[in-house]
């Protein structure tokens, strides 16, 4: 029996794509410089069971499977191998329970962040990881990258919001770790092994999620500054005097200059670099004095406090519109995410700035500043050969740099085929050793979205 064949015995009809020119839609995610193939077969299961099916026929016939969530990633994780089952989780999309007592959500891989923040909401509860994509992008996505997003300065990341997780393994046995409680520390924490993990390890099929209390309406801020300098050293005074804003964004100014070109914000050109701070404290313009202050003592050369909720959106309209004015530049971009240490982050801004000069590329940066993670992006036309190559070395430049500077090659978007080249560089060979070691026990036939990580 083939493997359509073997499929369609455990799987309704409709839940099968075998049409090219459907299934090439499923091949990439949203990352450029990242090979693809051509998968045998696209499947959408809607049941824990259907996943099962086909993770046992495929490690009966030994066909890769490469787990896919909304595809809104940026490190080609989700890019198809040739004859690979695509496994979209997107139909699996049920918000199972929100408890307000325990604090938590069970959701299934497919939930849209925004759906579940909404739900939430409902609740008088949040779910704070905030990627930009949130309108779009899975949870089974998130957990799958470890994703971050705006918020993350003061409410963490993707990893601190798991409690459990079910996890359809290799073979197509099912694995619950975790837990539902506060607190529990049984064993190994296979949860945190698998956030992150980019599907190579198993496939999330539901998951456990904590739950915060909703916080205030925030209040924003804007500082605009002379240089990338200035505005890099307000962050560090902002964060050493102990603020806990729930966002502090940067851009620099050839992304602010993008935003002018594409919206007409009025910035004015002199300005360098913009500094957004947010509070949702209970007294958010008593914060926004403080840091104005400290924004105005390290150079800013204005400094605009929102006075209300539809003020702050306004301010923050710039920070949101940043990638799509990028893109307007070129046609193509690569958006790295290097992030750095908070101290570092004046070296990483200026040293791309150096970059840019030197293959002579447009590259905007754009960073959760409060964090230290930038996303310097490229701005190349793809149909030129040479400037294609020089947009892909100038991004392996800023790589370089960001590890110089002791920081990381990825703080959010993750791995994928993008940068697999740079995890041996960061991990070094024992921890490659130990990486791979980890992989086999799960897969030992290597078929969970081979070719990503390493």
């Amino acid at each position: 029996m083939d493997l359509i064949a073997r499929l369609r015995a455990g799987l309704p009809g409709e839940a099968i794509l075998t049409d090219p020119d459907v299934t090439g839609a499923y091949a990439t995610d949203m990352a450029s410089f990242c090979a693809a193939g051509t998968p045998a077969a696209v499947v959408l299961p809607r049941t824990v069971e259907q996943v099962q099916h086909v993770l046992r026929t495929a490690t009966a016939l030994r066909v890769p499977v490469v787990p896919q969530g909304s595809r809104t990633g940026l490190s080609g994780a989700a890019n198809a191998s040739d004859g690979c089952i695509v496994l979209s989780l997107v139909k699996m999309d049920r918000i199972l329970e929100i408890n307000p007592v325990d604090r938590i959500a069970v959701v299934e891989p497919g939930v849209i962040n925004a759906a579940l923040s909404r739900a939430a909401g409902a609740h008088g509860l949040s779910y704070p990881p905030d990627p930009s994509s949130w309108e779009e992008c899975s949870l089974g996505g998130n957990i799958a990258t470890a994703s971050g997003g705006l918020c993350c300065v003061k409410y963490g990341v993707t990893a601190e919001y798991v409690l459990g997780l079910d996890v359809v393994l290799a073979d197509g046995r099912l694995l619950s770790t975790g837990r539902r409680t506060a607190k529990g520390v049984a064993g190994y924490d296979l949860t945190r092994l698998f956030v992150g993990s980019e599907g190579s390890l198993g496939v999330v099929v539901r998951a456990v999620l904590a739950l915060t209390p909703a916080p205030p309406e925030q209040l924003v801020l804007a500082a605009e500054f002379p240089s990338t300098a200035a505005a890099c050293a307000a962050v560090c005074e902002i964060m050493a005097r102990g603020h806990a804003p729930s966002l502090l964004e940067l851009m620099d100014r050839t992304s602010i200059r993008a935003v002018n070109d594409m919206a007409r914000m009025g910035l004015p050109d002199s300005t360098e670099a913009l500094l957004l701070a947010a509070f949702d404290t209970p007294e958010p313009a008593a914060d926004l004095a403080a840091v104005g202050a400290l924004c105005t003592a390290a150079g800013a050369t204005q400094v605009v406090p929102a006075e209300t909720a539809a003020e702050s959106e306004l301010l923050l309209q710039a920070r949101r519109l940043t990638l799509t004015a990028l893109e307007r530049v070129k046609s193509a971009t690569m958006i790295d995410d290097v992030c750095v240490p908070r101290s570092r982050l004046a070296e990483l801004l200026d040293g791309t700035a150096a970059i840019a000069e030197k293959y002579d590329l447009t590259i905007g940066v754009c960073a959760h500043a409060g964090d230290g993670n930038t996303h310097p992006t490229v701005c190349f036309d793809a149909a030129d050969p040479d400037e294609s190559r020089r947009a892909r070395a100038s991004f392996d430049d800023i790589m370089a740099l960001g590890l110089e500077l002791g920081g990381t090659i990825t703080g959010e978007h993750g791995v994928g085929v993008l940068k697999k080249e740079w995890l041996a560089r960061e991990l070094g060979p024992v921890g490659m050793e130990l990486q791979r070691g980890i992989k086999d026990v799960f897969d030992p036939l290597g078929i969970l979205n081979p070719g990503k990580l390493f």
